[in-house]
């Protein structure tokens, strides 16, 4: 399997494909895509090469999500697992020969992704559901909802950053509020470290002013040796540890 876009230093959302990109697209016998216009662009080099009998999942489309929709996908394990599943009988039908291998195979994944993450979702809610976060981006939506967060940063703030927007001065102010502990008191800050900018330091700058712990999760996998499972189950045991801290803070 080829991970195109894997630079941890890179925003995804600003990825521009080269030939060696459309080489391994035109290649290869199936082809995975986010959708959601997260990468368009590789929706273009899949319909330039027109690959015969390419196998192509868009992750998006199979989860009948808009276009338009919160393209983070993967931090849903509701989501993980209907596209493992689809991945598993796409690869079947590609190569039925060895169709008991890739049972094998998707056992055992299933069994690592819940052993891994999903389980320790299922504890943090059971132990922090309701309790009040920020967030400087649209990203963390999906892992909030699995965990039973309540995110109470301005939806507006939210989206404007992970497009590349300023937000306006009056959900900037919303939110400095929030970390100041006016309204509700935030218990833990999440950011992108892939998108920092003068406005995402200072809010951390707050938050470190105001004893609120904030952790980040990225885009792509960090480290990039490590596997998908090893990636969520670092980002979900900060997340706990930072809960637990807070917790202890009060």
């Amino acid at each position: 399997m080829t991970s195109i876009v894997n630079d941890p230093n890179t925003d995804p959302h600003e990825y521009e494909s080269n030939t060696a990109d459309a080489r391994a697209i035109a290649g290869a016998c199936m082809v995975i895509v986010n959708g959601a216009g997260y990468d368009t662009w590789a929706l273009n080099e899949i319909a330039a090469s027109n690959t015969p009998r390419q196998t192509v999942l868009n992750v998006q489309v199979l989860l009948g999500q808009p276009v338009d929709a919160n393209p983070h996908f993967w931090y849903s394990p509701l989501y993980v697992n209907t596209t493992v599943r689809t991945m598993y009988s796409d690869l079947v039908a590609i190569d039925p020969a060895n169709s008991a291998y890739y049972k094998q195979q998707y056992a055992n994944l299933n069994s690592s992704l819940w052993t891994s993450y999903m389980r320790q979702e299922s504890i943090v809610k059971q132990q922090f559901a309701g309790t009040p976060v920020a967030s400087t981006e649209s990203i963390f939506v999906y892992m909030a909802d699995a965990t039973g967060l309540r995110i109470i940063t301005p939806p507006a703030f939210m989206e404007a950053v992970a497009e590349g927007n300023d937000p306006s001065s009056q959900d900037i102010a919303t939110f400095e509020n929030q970390l100041n502990g006016g309204n509700s008191t935030v218990r833990v800050l999440v950011y992108n470290a892939q998108t920092i900018t003068p406005l995402i330091q200072s809010l951390l700058a707050l938050a470190s002013k105001n004893e609120i712990p904030y952790i980040r999760i990225s885009e792509t996998i960090q480290p990039p040796n490590y596997t998908f499972q090893a990636w969520m189950q670092g980002e979900v045991g900060e997340l706990q540890n930072a809960l637990n801290a807070a917790a202890l803070g009060q």
